[in-house]
C-alpha cells in the first residue's frame, strides 16, 4: 500500500421549521474506492432518531425528521486517501456502445440537467473531429473550462446545461452538467459525482470551503476522474455519491419548506500517517 494521508470531512446545517419536516441527508462518504472511513459521528440539536439506506446508486442517505423549531445537523469523519493524483491514461480508448456494460448505458441518455439531446448538435461540430477515447474528453473539459466562469450564486437549483451553456457562468456542477452533457451526446458514459475536495499540494483557492462536484467518464473497461471545474488530476477527492446529475445526489431533500440559517462545510488535511 501507498502513502496516505489523512482528512478531516464534515458539515454542519442549521435550520428552522414551522412544522415537523421528513428529510434526507446524503453527506457522508461513500464506501470503498481509495478513500477510506476511519471514524466518524453524527449529532443532532436537539437529539431524534434517524435511519440510514443505501440508495439506487450505492450512495449512503440518512433519513430523519426536522422538528419545528431550530435544529442543528453536525457530520463529522477522519478519512485517509492515497498521496497520489488521479490516474491518468491518454491512450485510453471510448467503448462502443455494443460493448458497453448494461449498467454504462443509463448514463448515456438525458436526465433532468444533463441535456444531450438539446447540446447534442454541437458535441458533433465541436468535438466530432477529436482523436476518440482521453484526449476527446479532455478536449471537452478544456472546453468547459474556458467556456464559463466561475460565480456563486450565478446559477439556481432549476438551471441545466442548456442554461449555463447560455449564460456562461456558473458553480462546479453547472461545470459538471455541461461537460457530462457534451459525453453523452458523444455516446460515452459520464455521471455526476459530489464529495469533498480538499486543497492538497495546490495553490489555496478564494472564497469558502464547500462541497465540490465533478465527473467520471466510461473509457476503456473501467471510470475515470475528470473536473471540469479545476481541469487538473487532484489529490484527496472524497466521494459522497454518484449519479445521473445533481438530482441524484442532494445533499439535503426535504419534504417541506424549513429555512436553512447556515451551512458550513471542511475537508482539511489533519497530521497522520505517511
Amino acid at each position: 500500500m501507498g502513502a496516505v494521508r489523512q482528512v478531516r470531512v464534515g458539515c454542519e446545517f442549521r435550520y428552522d421549521s414551522a412544522t415537523d419536516t421528513p428529510a434526507v441527508f446524503q453527506v457522508q462518504p461513500v464506501e470503498g474506492g481509495p478513500a477510506t472511513l476511519v471514524r466518524h459521528s453524527w449529532e443532532t440539536t436537539p437529539e431524534l432518531q434517524r435511519h440510514g439506506y443505501t440508495d439506487l446508486y450505492g450512495n449512503i442517505c440518512q433519513r430523519l425528521t426536522l422538528p419545528a423549531g431550530a435544529f442543528t445537523l453536525r457530520y463529522d469523519a477522519l478519512v485517509t486517501v492515497p498521496d497520489a493524483t488521479e490516474e491518468v491514461d491518454l491512450d485510453a480508448p471510448e467503448t462502443p456502445v455494443t460493448d458497453l456494460p448494461d449498467d454504462a448505458l443509463h448514463y448515456t441518455l438525458p436526465s433532468r440537467y444533463v441535456l444531450p439531446d438539446v447540446l447534442g448538435a454541437e458535441a458533433w461540430q465541436r468535438f466530432g473531429a477529436e482523436k476518440p477515447g482521453y484526449r476527446r474528453v479532455q478536449a471537452i473539459m478544456d472546453h468547459v473550462n474556458g467556456h464559463l466562469r466561475f460565480g456563486y450564486g450565478s446559477s439556481t437549483p432549476l438551471t441545466t446545461a442548456a442554461d449555463v451553456h447560455e449564460s456562461r457562468q456558473g458553480v462546479c456542477r453547472d461545470y459538471a452538467h455541461l461537460a457530462i452533457t457534451y459525453c453523452r451526446a458523444l455516446n460515452i458514459p459520464a455521471r455526476y459525482v459530489f464529495g469533498y475536495l480538499p486543497v492538497m499540494d495546490v495553490e489555496l483557492p478564494p472564497g469558502v470551503m464547500d462541497f465540490a462536484a465533478w465527473m467520471e467518464v466510461y473509457l476503456g473497461d473501467r471510470w475515470w476522474t475528470f473536473d471540469p471545474r479545476h481541469n487538473r488530476p487532484r489529490k484527496g477527492r472524497i466521494v459522497i455519491g454518484r449519479g445521473r446529475d445533481a438530482l441524484d445526489v442532494a445533499m439535503v431533500t426535504t419534504y417541506g419548506a424549513p429555512t436553512l440559517e447556515a451551512m458550513t462545510v471542511w475537508s482539511d488535511e489533519v497530521p497522520g500517517p505517511a
